[in-house]
């Protein structure tokens, strides 16, 4: 299994921006997705931002516009810029990656279709 360490994440206040991190151990340029998923207490996880091997990206409706997501293959990282934040954004955010090839392409948002998960990163915005 190929550890996903999150980095960061903290508390801004609203309008404000983050860039998180996603350290693989592993090689992820023939990931067949990546991306960024979030759970805020008392709700279910949701996807936020994921990238696909072909390069096609995919944002929640509530992020687009302002969440960035892109990796560094070079540096077996994945990224999510965040601009203008606002308090709905606070949750905990999770890095995931799926290498099996066709598991996710096209429909990346899907939380089950990851196996590998990254152990979450908090992100607070006050108003």
């Amino acid at each position: 299994q190929v550890p996903l360490v999150e980095s960061g994440g903290g508390s801004v206040q609203a309008g404000g921006s983050l860039r998180l991190s996603c350290a693989a151990s592993g090689y992820i340029y023939n990931t067949d997705c990546m991306g960024w998923f979030r759970q805020a207490p008392g709700k279910e996880r949701e996807g936020v931002a994921t990238i696909e091997a072909d390069g096609t990206t995919n944002y929640a409706d509530s992020v687009k516009g302002r969440f960035t997501v892109s990796k560094d293959n070079t540096k077996n990282t994945l990224y999510l810029q965040m601009n203008n934040l606002n308090p709905e954004d606070t949750a905990m955010y999770y890095c995931a990656a799926e290498w099996h090839r066709g598991r996710c392409s096209g429909d990346s948002m899907r939380i089950d279709a990851y196996n590998y998960w990254g152990q979450g990163t908090q992100v607070t915005v006050s108003s």
